[in-house]
């Protein structure tokens, strides 16, 4: 089965001030495209250009197609699948910044509800690729005012934006609810040495079980799951100016020629040559994306 393909632009001087793109992109997914269950550590928003899917948050499901958006806050845990017979095509744009949640709840967007329908959505995809245009400009300082600017309008766009109306509610059940929290758990703490034991044991459960359960629920094992979000937070680390050793420490990792073996393991790039691609558009086949 052929993977989503998708293409990204990045920031590689991310300000600190109160709105700051990280990162945009677009991608076209395929059938059995999923996503998560995950947690960031920073905003982003997706904007579907066609195909069809379920945003899964706060135990509510969102059914989403054409010129619908949703965020995903920092902390939320989220899922997002495509339908297999009208795969999601959509652009996204991920961001941080002290006014950022402000700046949403302003636009009608909060963690309670983070969805919203463009009434112009050609303008919407319009702004998404400027934003990408501008990101693959020269000059950090360049892309960092261009893309904020843009990201501005994006928001603006939203302010007078239709609330999404097909909504379906369900409460998880309890051993889902274990899965959230272990996953919680190893997204928090994956800068730490961290074992199956300490977690099971932390969280109240048998070892065998949560590990038997997380693997059924995730396709992942627990040690698995922990090394995509350690991996998925190197390649942002990787945009900052940190050697490869302080983004291996960062991560929980202590030997920095492990770590790059295991970035490359998952990437097929070492860390020095994925940060020199970050100057350069990509086309990406991994099953394992995040955006």
């Amino acid at each position: 089965m052929p993977h989503a393909k998708y293409d990204a632009a990045f920031n590689p001087s991310p300000g600190k001030g109160e709105l700051t793109v990280l990162f945009s992109g677009h991608a076209q997914t395929m059938a059995g495209h999923r996503v998560g269950p995950q947690v960031l550590d920073y905003y982003l928003v997706h904007t579907v250009v066609s195909g069809r899917g379920v945003f899964r948050c706060r135990n509510t499901d969102y059914r989403l197609g054409p010129g619908h958006s949703f965020v995903i806050f920092p902390g939320e845990l989220v899922r997002y699948d495509c339908e297999d017979e009208d795969p999601w095509k959509y652009r996204w744009v991920a961001f941080k910044g002290g006014r950022a949640e402000e700046l949403l709840s302003s636009c009608g967007l909060t963690r309670n509800a983070p969805t919203a329908l463009a009434e112009r959505p050609r303008r919407m995809h319009r702004l998404y690729q400027q934003m990408e245009q501008s990101l693959r400009g020269d000059g950090p300082v360049r892309k960092e005012l261009a893309s904020g600017g843009m990201l501005r309008l994006i928001l603006a766009e939203y302010s007078s934006a239709s609330a999404v109306s097909e909504v379906r509610k369900e409460e998880s059940p309890v051993i889902e609810r274990q899965i959230e929290q272990a996953i919680r758990w190893l997204t928090l703490q994956y800068y730490q040495p961290i074992s199956i034991e300490e977690m099971a044991r932390s969280l109240g459960y048998h070892r065998t079980h949560l590990s038997k359960m997380f693997k059924q629920h995730t396709g992942l094992s627990p040690m698995q799951y922990l090394l995509k979000v350690r991996m998925e937070r190197a390649k942002l680390l990787l945009q900052e100016s940190l050697t490869v050793e302080q983004v291996a420490s960062s991560i929980g990792f202590a030997d920095p020629l492990y770590f790059s073996k295991q970035f490359k393991r998952c990437y097929g790039l070492t860390p020095s040559e994925y940060r020199q691609d970050l100057h350069n558009p990509y086309d990406c086949h991994e099953s394992g994306s995040t955006l």
